[in-house]
C-alpha cells in the first residue's frame, strides 16, 4: 500500500510530493519530490501508484468546492476546533483564483480511479483520495499550543520552525502507529539538502520554500496513512462529501 502527500501548488507554484510504503508495519520515505508542471505531477502520481494498484493520497488544497461564495463548512470548522492554535484554513469557493485549478486536480485523480474517501474502512484496499491541512495534523501529533510559522515571517524566525517541525517529525513519528522509519541521514537525502547544517545557515528564500514543501508533502503522505490505518477513531472528519471535507487527525479521539 502507498501513501502519496501532495502539498498542491494553488496558483502556479511548484507542488511538495510525498510518497510512504507500507513495508512490514512501518512506513518508509520512498521519495521527497517536487514538480511544478500539473502533468508531471500525475505522471509522479502514475509512477508511483500504477492503474490498479491500491493507494491513498492526501493532498493539501481545497478539490471539493461546492459553494460559489463564502466559505465551504470544512473551512469554518477548522476555525472552530483549531483557531485557538492559530490553524484556521483559508476559506475556498468557485470565484477565487484558485479553485479552478483545484478543483481539476480532484478532478483528474477520480479519473484515475481515486475516489473521494470522507469515511473509510480501516486497512481496505482502494484507490482514495483525501483533503487534508498540515497544520492541523501538526498541532495534534506533536501536542502543540499553536501552529509553527515557518510559511510567513523574516527568513531567520520561519528557519527556526521550520528546524523544529524537522525535530519533532525525526523525533516523534517514529513512535506513532503506523511508525514511521527515519534514518536522519536520509531524510536530509530526499530533502535535497546537502546535511542538517542547512538549518544552522542562511538560505534564501527560494531555498527555504523548497524544504517547507517537502516537508508539508511528508506530513499529508503520513495523514493519508493514518486515515487509511485508523479511519474515524484516531481522526476527525470535517464536512463531507457534499460540503467538502478534511480529515485531520486526532490521537485523542480514541
Amino acid at each position: 500500500m502507498k501513501f502519496l502527500g501532495i502539498d498542491f501548488g494553488w496558483k502556479s507554484q511548484p507542488s511538495g510530493l510525498c510518497c510512504l510504503a507500507l513495508v512490514h508495519k512501518k512506513l518508509q520515505i520512498i521519495d521527497i519530490n517536487r514538480q511544478e508542471i500539473i502533468e508531471d505531477i500525475l505522471a509522479w502520481i502514475d509512477e508511483w501508484i500504477p492503474p490498479g494498484k491500491s493507494g491513498i493520497i492526501a493532498v493539501d488544497a481545497p478539490t471539493l468546492i461546492p459553494n460559489v461564495t463564502g466559505s465551504r463548512l470544512p473551512d469554518r470548522l477548522t476555525h472552530k476546533y483549531f483557531g485557538r492554535y492559530h490553524a484556521g484554513c483559508y476559506p475556498a469557493n468557485r470565484n477565487l483564483p484558485f479553485a479552478e485549478r483545484t478543483i481539476k486536480f480532484g478532478l483528474e485523480l477520480e479519473a484515475r480511479g481515486f475516489a473521494h474517501a470522507p469515511t473509510i474502512k480501516p486497512r481496505k484496499l482502494g484507490r482514495y483520495q483525501i483533503e487534508v491541512f498540515p497544520h492541523t495534523a501538526i498541532i495534534h501529533f506533536f501536542n502543540l499550543q499553536r501552529i509553527l510559522k515557518y510559511k510567513k515571517g523574516r527568513i531567520k524566525e520561519r528557519l527556526q520552525e521550520l528546524l523544529k517541525l524537522y525535530n519533532y517529525i525525526t523525533g516523534i513519528m517514529p513512535s506513532l502507529e503506523p511508525a514511521l522509519n527515519i534514518q536522519s541521514s536520509s531524510i536530509v537525502k530526499e530533502l535535497g539538502l546537502f546535511s542538517i547544517d542547512f538549518f544552522f545557515s542562511s538560505p534564501t528564500s527560494t531555498e527555504l520554500k523548497i524544504v517547507e514543501d517537502k516537508l508539508d508533502s511528508l506530513i499529508c503522505a503520513y495523514v493519508a496513512a493514518y486515515w487509511w490505518y485508523w479511519g474515524k477513531h484516531r481522526n476527525l472528519i470535517l464536512g463531507d462529501a457534499s460540503t467538502g471535507y478534511i480529515i485531520s487527525p486526532n490521537r485523542l479521539s480514541n
